[in-house]
């Protein structure tokens, strides 16, 4: 028992010593913004590569997402003679929760991984010394572009799988449902208001934020030569997807509070 409360002990001491390391980190990335010079060329880049480059596979997602939703939910609605309430059902969900979540689950594998293995590669291949040998500032040149770029594309990515996820719905339900187009686009309309926008908009900024740091950081702080770089890669999908869904958690009931007071 002894050797088991050691073991504990030790790990919450790794624990916490990782969270501060990791708000420290963070912090260094988003305080680097109001410093100069601004690498505008390293966050196009970033921003063609994380946004551009998860374009396919967000846009598979959300279609196929809001066709299974449309499929789903007008199997159910129509035992209760609301089949015509499959519009607002989709995009209720899609723009709310779903959207948001798969895009940026998506996202993390694809990118968060990717982070991780370069600036892990450049760490075992001594380039971020020979960087701070030339007097340049890693965190400014690799990490603060990654971070700002990210969140600006999860957000335009979302958008992208909000539209695309609806016309999805709107495809199942007109050509297998047989729902009549304008019926389903009006439902789905009305449905929304601001309080519904907000929440699925204001949600990618802190998951694109998640991703990016956290990719770097399990990058920065890669040892152990290449199989590291593999160790670093896998923690750093696994954290940002946890934080991902822990994350919604807080925000959909701080957003619930705050428009409608539940």
């Amino acid at each position: 028992m002894p050797f088991a409360f050691d073991n504990l002990d030790t790990w919450a001491k790794r624990m916490l010593l990782a969270i501060q390391e990791y708000t420290v980190f963070s912090w260094q990335a988003v305080a680097n913004l109001a410093r100069t010079p601004h690498y505008w060329s390293d966050i196009i880049t970033q921003a063609d590569l994380i946004g551009v480059g998860s374009l396919p596979i967000v846009v598979l997602t959300g279609f196929f997402t809001g066709g299974v939703l449309a499929l789903q939910s007008a199997a159910s609605l129509a035992q209760f003679g609301a089949q015509s309430q499959t519009g607002r059902f989709v995009s209720l969900s899609m723009i709310r929760e779903l959207a948001p979540v798969l895009t940026g689950l998506m996202v993390s594998g694809r990118n968060a991984s990717g982070m991780a293995s370069e600036l892990g590669s450049m760490i075992v291949t001594e380039q971020i010394d020979a960087m701070r040998a030339l007097g340049t500032d890693p965190m400014k040149k690799l990490v603060t572009p990654r971070v700002l770029s990210t969140v600006i594309m999860l957000f335009l990515l979302t958008i992208v799988s909000d539209s695309v996820g609806t016309a999805g719905g709107a495809a199942v339900a007109v050509f297998i449902s047989k729902q009549n187009s304008t019926q389903y686009f009006d439902s789905a309309y009305q449905a929304l208001v601001y309080s519904d926008i907000a929440q699925g908009l204001t949600k990618p900024l802190f998951f694109g934020f998640i991703i990016a740091t956290v990719g770097c950081y399990f990058g920065m702080k890669t040892t152990g030569g290449t199989q590291g770089v593999g160790r670093a890669t896998t923690q750093a999908v696994v954290v940002s997807s946890v934080l991902i869904i822990f994350s919604d958690f807080i925000l959909s009931r701080a957003m619930l509070w705050i428009f409608s007071g539940f």
